[in-house]
């Protein structure tokens, strides 16, 4: 998330009341998570296991909970909680705003765009040209929709994303401030669920097609021309590369990269990073050709039991 204008390090500290070691007018631009972020972000880190690659990346102020060395060019804010602090500044930045009515005022809608009753659209959402809306879907705030875009009933973009800080006693949630995009030509099914980024953007490809009772976790990117067939779950901060194909059922692990042209069988599960124009299978997924014989030399044990007894 980038704020409306540029901040400096001393205004940030107040916002948090927080101590912070770098020059007073130190330029803040945004607030990312460490997969997304840029030059003039904050990048919150609260575990010494995180230290390093917070402090190495390309944020240039850390939002952290012990006094550290700070690398050069960068500033620090020191806070005894950077999770909760992160928290605030979602809400000074980004608080949310109440709808008073179904299609929100300051939400743009292009021309030959038919919008189905009882469809819900928040504030400041844009939808393009030549797009079809159906009954009953939910259209969060900041969502961005292409031109030629067609949504099924009861499909939600822009939930919160699923992510908890586990505190004694109960689970913290971090406030989601990012938003949905939907590129050109793309198709969403009946009963999707397309959450938010935390503070960047969920984007969906230009030309992917997508079943009903599909799920897409919070700031994952689709590329163009992929396929998804149901009920696919796709977690958190996913790289899906371009002409990729889930078929129903998969279930795919956070934070992997899903190589161009691949493509999943039903029913796996992924847990790793694949190679380009690869298939796989199974469940932890490996490639389809290698399980396929595993599978045969299961079937042939009983017989080779019987040779060898």
């Amino acid at each position: 998330m980038k704020f409306p204008q540029k901040h400096t390090l001393e205004q940030i500290a107040t916002i948090i009341d927080a101590e912070y070691v770098g020059t007073h007018d130190f330029p803040v631009l945004g607030m990312n998570e460490i997969h997304v972020v840029t030059p003039g972000d904050i990048v919150f880190v609260d575990h010494p296991k995180y230290y390093k690659a917070a402090l190495k990346s390309a944020a240039t102020i850390v939002l952290i909970n012990k006094r550290v060395e700070c690398p050069e060019g960068k500033a620090l804010l020191i806070s005894d909680d950077p999770f909760r602090d992160f928290n605030k500044l979602s809400k000074y930045f980004k608080p949310f705003i109440n709808a008073d009515k179904s299609i929100a005022d300051s939400a743009i809608i292009g021309s030959n765009t038919i919008i189905q009753p009882n469809v819900f659209i928040g504030n400041n959402v844009t939808i393009g040209d030549n797009c079809l809306i159906h009954a009953n879907v939910s259209i969060y705030d900041g969502t961005v929709i292409g031109n030629n875009v067609t949504i099924h009933s009861g499909t939600v973009l822009g939930a919160d994303a699923f992510y908890y800080k586990n505190r004694p006693g109960y689970r913290d949630k971090l406030i989601s401030s990012g938003n949905v995009v939907v590129e050109d030509n793309v198709d969403i099914g009946a009963a999707c669920t397309i959450d938010r980024g935390v503070s960047a953007s969920t984007t969906i490809g230009a030309g992917t097609k997508i079943d009903n009772q599909v799920q897409i976790g919070h700031d994952t990117i689709i590329g163009k021309k992929c396929l998804f067939a149901s009920q696919v779950g796709i977690a958190g901060c996913v790289v899906v590369e371009d002409e990729v194909i889930l078929w129903g059922q998969v279930g795919v692990k956070s934070g992997i990269n899903i190589a161009k042209g691949t493509e999943i069988f039903a029913q796996s599960g992924l847990g790793h990073s694949t190679d380009e124009n690869k298939k796989y299978f199974g469940s932890p997924a490996t490639e389809a050709r290698e399980r396929f014989k595993e599978m045969a030399y299961i079937k042939r044990l009983p017989e080779i039991i019987k040779k060898i007894q």
